[in-house]
């Protein structure tokens, strides 16, 4: 089933002012609408590493790595437990790249950061973490946060406890450490279709970027914390990619972001469930249309999407409807899955934020689809950078013929795709599901 037409929802400034977590609800444009083996990257069927006995580690250690600037960051060499990218053979069918990743990435009174790495080492999955930069900030010296067309400090979502801080500082390190991604979502959250990002050039862009590497990689000077170590990366380098604020400005944050060198972009509203290809010199890694149980029109592949079109954005919705809302989005997480998994194998993103809204229903089925897909054979749970560096393997031509397969299409036989054509049978082609 294709994505039909849809109708974009604006929602979230007052949604996000009331969330815990300093409101990372993305008010991510688009809501409601009519519409392998190991060699191939993510993990092979060994334990994950750091798993041990389950227990999740709260202090990264730099293993004497070489510290940067105020002793924020640190060299520590390659990022470890990464997959090695191979080109797919002759015939071959894609593994089921899955890309779980999280707005907003800090950690408060809810421990969710710490929960979904436990969850992660258990299921042997690796993430995306995009993490707001001021979440590294203490409140204290939020005058130090210039953001673009606003007042020094003003900020569309909270900022965090300085005990959160550092709670935040020692979860990015460990899942660093244990081989997810940390990428950004910038600072301040702005969605106003007035002076939100949206509105914002190139320049102010790479301002807002600035100062988010600004807080991450001066965290220590910021906090005046002497009791953690080190961050075990250099974020300058490690940052290829992100998530806009709502889905919003990513037009004008291009031309920054392939400037800078990143890699990818994860900001679009609305994507098909097809596989990827480049915009303004980026991987172009959007949101997707899904199927939504009990509706006739898809939904974003993100939980406030869910969210805007179950209880109208409401954060604390009717009580009485949140059993059958949580199985609607489990529902919809695993219609997406199984609807690329048995078609066209295209990378599937599904897109989160630490949160508990409606009584925590959308962490709940997030996670049940996560075990779900993990168990699945073929199936690799990556970050974008992983996903990245496998498209970047492969033969450009093979890609080209794969994003020819449109959402739903099942190959009458790989070979027709991945190479090896000259022995598929004439007249072979590409079957709806």
């Amino acid at each position: 089933m294709g994505a039909l037409s849809r109708r974009n929802v604006l929602a979230g400034g007052a949604v996000a002012a009331a969330t815990a977590l300093g409101a990372t609800a993305c008010a991510d444009a688009s809501s409601k609408s009519t519409s392998g083996d190991s060699r191939t990257g993510g993990r092979s069927g060994s334990q994950h590493p750091g798993a041990g006995s389950g227990s999740v580690s709260a202090s990264p250690t730099t293993s004497g790595g070489r510290l940067i600037g105020d002793g924020s960051t640190s060299d520590t060499g390659p990022q470890p437990n990464q997959p090695v990218a191979a080109k797919l053979q002759p015939g071959e069918q894609p593994p089921q790249f899955v890309v779980f990743s999280w707005d907003g990435a800090g950690e408060d009174r809810k421990q969710l950061f710490s929960h979904f790495r436990q969850v992660a080492q258990e299921t042997k999955a690796t993430m995306t973490f995009f993490l707001s930069g001021i979440y590294t900030l203490p409140e204290s010296k939020k005058h130090l946060y210039l953001p673009p067309g606003h007042k020094p400090g003003a900020s569309d979502i909270g900022y965090l406890a300085d005990d959160h801080i550092k709670a935040t500082l020692q979860q990015v390190g460990a899942a660093w450490l244990e081989g997810h991604e940390i990428g950004t979502h910038f600072n301040g959250h702005f969605c106003s279709p007035g002076s939100g990002v949206g509105t914002w050039t190139p320049a102010q862009w790479r301002s807002e970027i600035d100062q988010a590497v600004s807080f991450v990689t001066n965290w220590r000077t910021n906090t005046g914390f002497t009791d953690l170590p080190a961050l075990p990366f250099d974020y300058r380098k490690e940052l290829i990619g992100s998530r806009t604020p709502c889905l919003m400005g990513r037009d004008n944050l291009l031309p920054t972001a392939r400037a800078l060198g990143w890699k990818y972009d994860a900001s679009s509203p609305g994507g098909n469930q097809v596989w990827p290809g480049r915009r303004g010199g980026l991987w172009e890694f959007p949101l997707q249309s899904i199927p939504f149980p009990g509706h006739s029109f898809q939904v974003l592949s993100m939980d406030y999407n869910m969210l805007a079109n179950q209880s109208n954005a409401n954060i604390n919705g009717d009580p009485a409807q949140r059993p059958l809302w949580q199985q609607q989005s489990y529902g919809a997480y695993m219609a997406g899955f199984e609807r690329a998994y048995s078609t066209n194998r295209a990378p599937y993103f599904i897109g989160n934020h630490f949160e508990s809204w409606n009584g925590g229903i959308y962490m709940k089925s997030v996670e049940r689809a996560l075990r779900d897909i993990a168990a699945k054979p073929g199936v690799r749970l990556v970050s974008f950078r992983q996903l990245v560096q496998w498209l970047e393997a492969q033969d450009p031509a093979v890609l080209a013929k794969l994003r020819t397969l449109g959402v739903g299409k099942k190959p009458a036989d790989w070979r027709e795709y991945t190479g090896g054509a000259a022995s598929v049978p004439a007249g072979t082609a590409s079957t709806p599901a």
